[in-house]
């Protein structure tokens, strides 16, 4: 009885020594566990998604825009106003404060369907909350091309020109400053002086320009549903606004003569039809038909 007794015993100590054996072999040592962290810290390093240097897509735009030690953009360029409105849209859209209308039974063209606010909760940026309460309080909705003319201040509705939101690359470059990436000079401009903000962290501009020769270089992909919605609403909104050309500028001419056709082969597509595919956010693509009709 005695011998059954401990035999007994000694299974229970060795099943149960068999199942440390194995929770331990299952659970990640604390080495690994700090390796997986530092892998993962590193990769927001890589990406730029660090807090300190995340980029609405507005900043980016004018980012690309900005030349390095004037701290201006262009004076030609008379796009980037409205490409700029146009990255608002985007970035409610994205993040989950604006939405278009259903389409109906009839199915209402892009162009056509009202913009809809779909949650009015505080983004944190000042100028994308200001835009959705515009959104959110008007009655009845408006278009997506309608808000990007009302918010530029285009419109030859004086009743309407409140929805314009002033001195816009003003305070996206006052945003950057606070980010760390640009700095506050002024200049003489003869009969003027101009507030400008040079680039004073050049890494973060770098990285956002070879993220974006990447995407249509080294990491291109032909279905436009796999490349990051963010990133492909950054080179349709650069291209709008004229600055693509900026990030493009430093490749050999082989690489450029790519990017540009690769560039133009999202500029064929129909955005229609991207809109009804799977994943698609169709505010984001109203506001590509809107530049691209």
């Amino acid at each position: 009885m005695t011998s059954v007794t401990m035999r007994s015993s000694g299974l229970v100590q060795r099943r149960t020594e068999a199942s440390r054996l194995a929770a331990d072999k299952e659970r990640p040592s604390d080495q690994e566990e700090h390796e997986s962290r530092r892998r993962d810290e590193q990769d927001d390093d890589d990406t730029g998604d660090s807090k300190e240097t995340r980029l609405t897509l507005m900043e980016e735009v004018l980012l690309l825009g900005l030349k390095d030690r004037e701290g201006y953009t262009s004076f030609w360029n008379d796009c980037i106003s409205s490409g700029l409105r146009g990255c608002m849209l985007i970035e409610l859209a994205l993040r989950g404060r604006l939405q278009l209308e259903a389409c109906g039974m009839r199915r209402k063209s892009l162009l056509a369907r009202k913009v809809i606010c779909k949650s009015d909760a505080p983004t944190g940026d000042v100028l994308l909350d200001e835009a959705l309460k515009h959104i959110k309080d008007t009655q009845p909705p408006e278009t997506v091309q309608s808000w990007i003319e009302l918010l530029s201040g285009e419109t030859w509705n004086p009743l309407k020109l409140h929805y314009q939101l002033r001195n816009v690359r003003e305070r996206l470059a006052k945003n950057l400053v606070e980010k760390g990436v640009l700095t506050t000079e002024k200049q003489n401009f003869l009969l003027f002086d101009m507030t400008t903000h040079p680039l004073t962290n050049n890494n973060i501009k770098q990285r956002l320009i070879k993220k974006v020769q990447e995407a249509v270089l080294d990491k291109w992909v032909n279905d436009p549903h796999r490349i990051d919605k963010r990133l492909l609403a950054l080179i349709f909104l650069a291209h709008s606004s004229d600055v693509l050309e900026n990030a493009f500028a430093p490749l050999l001419d082989d690489q450029y003569d790519l990017a540009m056709k690769r560039v133009r082969q999202l500029l064929e597509l129909e955005p229609e039809g991207e809109s009804m595919k799977t994943n698609a956010n169709e505010l984001l693509w109203a506001v590509v038909a809107a530049f691209t009709k």
